[in-house]
């Protein structure tokens, strides 16, 4: 199968490793990777901020960067969620508009794409690890994955997978939110940190990239002995 890969902003500039081991769980699979390099953003911190007009010139170039047939496999719920979600608001009565609705056909996060699109469970991943798994907002609200994260921890040899307290709750990042509201963002990730440790976890799991960053930013910071993995580096992992 031929896809296409939209990284996320936060994954490209902090943590490439991550979207480099998306495309290689997706290769084990047998699928055929194309990356567009000129691909950027997919405007949500601008259209969440309120700025429409700059948001729609972001979405525009993504739409016109990912025209095509493949289906447009992405490592976060937030950015599939926003286009799947939220493109129709500004491109409506457009002439962008049978364009928007192909796109967002094809855009697929990427748990969902190897549970229900591939399907496949076992990736053959192995880490030794008490860990949990954080379903983000978009993940939970936006895109709404589903189970298909924890189907595929589930399968990972030597991981003891423990579930977490107060799971829909936020973990205060929101993007802006975060430096907009800091005291309310900062004790909302003490929150989640504090939920994480009584589990015994030393590992917290999750889809979305900027949650994690956000997490373990609090985690550090405050010398919790927590670390964190998106889905994507646990599923390579004993390789």
């Amino acid at each position: 199968m031929n896809v296409q890969i939209f990284i996320p902003c936060f994954m490209d500039q902090l943590y490439p490793n991550t979207a480099l081991n998306m495309v290689r769980v997706l290769q084990k699979l047998g699928c055929e990777v194309s990356y567009n390099n000129n691909q950027t953003c997919c405007g949500q911190p601008a259209y969440n901020a309120g700025y429409r007009a700059e948001a729609k010139e972001v979405c525009t170039k993504l739409i016109n960067d990912f025209n095509g047939t493949d289906f447009i496999i992405t490592p976060s719920a937030s950015c599939a969620g926003f286009i799947k979600n939220y493109y129709s608001t500004l491109f409506d009565n457009s002439s962008y508009h049978n364009q928007v609705k192909n796109l967002q056909s094809r855009v697929i996060e990427f748990s969902d794409f190897i549970v229900n699109y591939l399907k496949v469970i076992d990736i053959g991943a192995t880490l030794n690890a008490i860990a949990t798994y954080h379903s983000s907002c978009a993940s939970l609200r936006e895109y709404v994955v589903g189970d298909a994260p924890l189907q595929l921890l589930q399968a990972v040899q030597g991981l003891q997978l423990e579930e977490l307290p107060n799971a829909e709750t936020c973990c205060g990042f929101g993007g802006t939110f975060a430096v907009k509201f800091e005291g309310i963002s900062t004790a909302m990730a003490e929150q989640k940190v504090d939920d994480a440790l009584t589990t015994k976890a030393t590992v917290i799991i999750s889809t979305d990239i900027s949650c994690l960053m956000h997490i373990q930013g609090y985690a550090t910071g405050k010398n919790r002995e927590l670390n964190t993995m998106h889905l994507a580096d646990v599923l390579v992992s004993g390789w």
